[in-house]
């Protein structure tokens, strides 16, 4: 059984997530932790339950998505795994984070393993699928659980709403398209995890988001 653990973090009010199982082994996905009492406060929590971290899993390389990556290689000595289009398409996080008006250095960190639409990520007892949802990105992933009925998301899909298509190799009908081809033809009661925002179910997104 996965456990999940979020932390709300920096300026974008990102979501970067700790999963974890019986064994305390565990993944991150989108580790956007950027302050101080951010990361001390995911530090702490991996300390306190005993777990080991396995992977650093990005659904995307926008830089809210990957303040924290220099920190997990740094403390965990792992490197982020991303799809190979986000590293080809997307400007380097220290150019992002420029763009964005951060003035503070921002670390590119190489990407040590490209993940592949149908790869499947392991950890202690348990398993995450990766979905390949392009469109909010070149690259965009989400990452599936048959088992525990959950896909963490990224920014394709959020309560009420999709991820934004005007950024760098954007494009607002593939991303439609690999919503309802990949993610709402997922069971009914999957549980989504966002990039953002609140959890949602797929059933409440077919049925009630505009967007789709």
């Amino acid at each position: 059984m996965i456990s999940i653990k979020s932390f709300e973090v920096n300026y974008f009010s990102e979501n970067t997530y700790i999963l974890y199982d019986e064994t305390k082994e565990a993944v991150v996905i989108d580790c956007g932790c950027v302050h101080p009492e951010e990361r001390e406060a995911f530090s702490d929590f991996v300390a306190s339950n005993g777990l080991t971290l396995k992977h650093n899993l990005c659904t995307h390389l926008h830089l809210d998505h990957t303040f924290g990556n220099e920190f997990i290689l740094k403390t965990y000595n792992l490197k982020p795994e991303a799809h190979k289009a986000d590293v080809d398409l997307l400007p380097p996080a220290s150019e992002q984070a420029k763009l964005f008006g951060f003035r503070g250095k921002m670390a590119d960190v190489e990407v040590g393993h490209y993940l592949a639409n149908g790869e499947i990520i392991t950890f202690g007892q348990s398993e995450l699928h990766v979905i390949s949802v392009p469109g909010h990105s070149p690259g965009g992933l989400a990452f599936y659980s048959p088992k525990n009925g959950f896909v963490m998301s990224g920014d394709s899909l959020f309560a009420g709403g999709i991820g934004r298509t005007d950024l760098w190799g954007g494009n607002h009908e593939i991303l439609v398209a690999a919503i309802h081809d990949k993610l709402l033809a997922l069971p009914d009661e999957t549980i989504v995890y966002p990039g953002h925002g609140p959890e949602t179910r797929i059933i409440d997104e077919q049925l009630e988001n505009p967007y789709l």
